[in-house]
């Protein structure tokens, strides 16, 4: 077998019984889910509001931490297209400890509804009413949404691709407004100071921006369960989520379904390999880079050097005050507006994403007896559940919850990016293992996100 992992995984039905691969135009979904949630943490809020501090002295992370997410997403991807499973349950076939320790690291860094209270904080600024109220609110909104679309891949990728080509369309042509040339000379100076830190940055917000700087922590893990359930490789032999209330049930597993050795099937991966480095490179790399510049771009010309920043996210009311001064008050609405509908939905995706990650798991620590469709709505009615003792407990800083999620989920990346490398190269011979410039980017994500993981611990430890 061209893939050596333990008794359980299956061979493909027959020789030439593959699947065929999709059109470049079909393949598109997973990976902009992916540009949807980075849109909602990073680049809508994190990165802008160091932007809006250090100017443009930390990009030069940004742009790594895109880079190197792609590296990891694709090697997530791998195991995946070759085996149909999730990366998690790959996991766990090294070693069965792993499954535990990723079920808290997977869900812990996300219970905090800093997306849905930064979503309520905006609607506030505008109507008025209780913060916590109508994030709880937004938060049993998303329940319900991923409940009764039949099959929940489906509505989350429909959602994120409608919310992606809306925000990117408006906040180029805002960027074209506003941006001044100077901006963009100072972002590219910015992105050549490769290892620069400024004295006095907040380095748990760094570790988060550089979590974020992409999908970020275990959501990037989701990436398994989006392209499984999209029909990528292998995944199309195994059943999708479908809701209890609307959806027909499919027959889920989380066991996959290991591709052959045979040279039709090795012609076949190679195609299945290309075409996902394209789509992802395009929906993701190229989409996320842009729009973080945009965003970064946008704090620097709507924010003055006389603007004092508060604790939370009065960078955001600085950005529409000056939008409603140069454009009206149309204008900040629109915008507040457009902040809501990205936080809100990127709540949505974080809940579906932690969610699947967490069935795969439970679904192997409880040995079966429960579907992964069934653990999946468990997870996320939970999460929605603990949110909501969050909120009335009285933590409702939207920025501090943020910051907190970020930096757990940077030390997440720290832990599983050397756990991957060392799961693909040990289960895949030479044609399907990762060439070695990909087994180095893994071993920079190790390094990098170990180093920042660190001296954020360290600096916590001398405050």
């Amino acid at each position: 077998m061209i893939v050596r992992v333990p008794a359980g995984v299956l061979p493909a039905p027959e020789t030439g019984a593959l699947p065929e691969p999709m059109p470049l135009r079909r393949m598109v979904g997973p990976s902009v889910i992916l540009v949807g949630l980075s849109i909602g943490s990073g680049e809508f809020v994190l990165w802008p509001r160091l932007t809006a501090e250090w100017g443009f002295a930390l990009f030069w992370a940004c742009w790594i931490g895109v880079t190197l997410q792609f590296f990891l997403n694709m090697e997530i991807e791998r195991w995946t297209l070759a085996t149909g499973e999730s990366a998690v349950t790959g996991f766990a076939r090294l070693h069965r400890v792993y499954a535990p320790i990723f079920l808290v690291c997977g869900t812990v860094p996300w219970i905090w509804p800093g997306w849905a209270t930064g979503g309520a904080t905006l609607i506030a600024w505008e109507f008025g009413g209780s913060i916590p109220g109508m994030a709880v609110a937004g938060l049993v909104l998303c329940g319900i949404v991923l409940s009764l679309g039949p099959v929940v891949y489906r509505t989350v990728e429909a959602i994120q691709i409608v919310l992606v080509t809306v925000i990117v369309l408006t906040v180029s042509v805002l960027a074209i407004a506003v941006v001044r040339i100077e901006d963009v000379v100072a972002l590219f100076e910015g992105a050549l100071r490769v290892g620069h830190v400024p004295d006095g940055v907040h380095l748990p917000m760094l570790l988060g921006a550089l979590a974020f700087a992409g999908a970020g922590g275990s959501v990037n893990l989701a990436q398994s369960n989006y392209v499984k359930d999209k029909g990528y490789g292998m995944g199309s032999f195994i059943g999708r989520i479908t809701s209890p209330f609307t959806g027909r049930e499919e027959a889920s597993s989380t066991v996959g379904v290991a591709i052959g050795g045979s040279a039709e099937d090795l012609a076949r991966w190679k195609v299945w390999w290309r075409r996902t480095n394209v789509e992802h490179f395009t929906s993701f790399y190229l989409l996320a880079l842009l729009s973080l510049a945009l965003f970064c771009l946008l704090a620097s010309a709507l924010i003055g050097p006389d603007v004092v920043l508060d604790e939370g996210l009065g960078f955001i009311r600085a950005e529409a005050d000056t939008i409603e001064a140069r454009f009206g008050g149309g204008a900040r609405a629109a915008f507040l507006f457009l902040g809501v509908a990205v936080l809100f939905s990127t709540e949505l995706a974080l809940l579906d994403a932690v969610s699947r990650v967490a069935a795969d798991l439970l679904a192997l620590e409880l040995r079966g007896r429960f579907g992964v469709s069934q653990l999946y709505f468990a997870s996320v009615w939970a999460l929605i559940g603990f949110g909501i003792v969050v909120l009335l407990a009285g933590f409702d800083q939207p920025l501090a919850l943020l910051i907190l999620s970020a930096a757990l989920n940077g030390v997440v990346m720290f832990l599983y990016s050397g756990l991957l490398l060392w799961l693909n190269w040990r289960s895949f011979e030479p044609p399907l293992r990762p060439s070695l410039p990909r087994a180095a980017a893994l071993l920079v994500c190790f390094a990098f996100f170990g180093y920042f993981s660190v001296l954020t611990v360290v600096d916590r430890l001398g405050g």
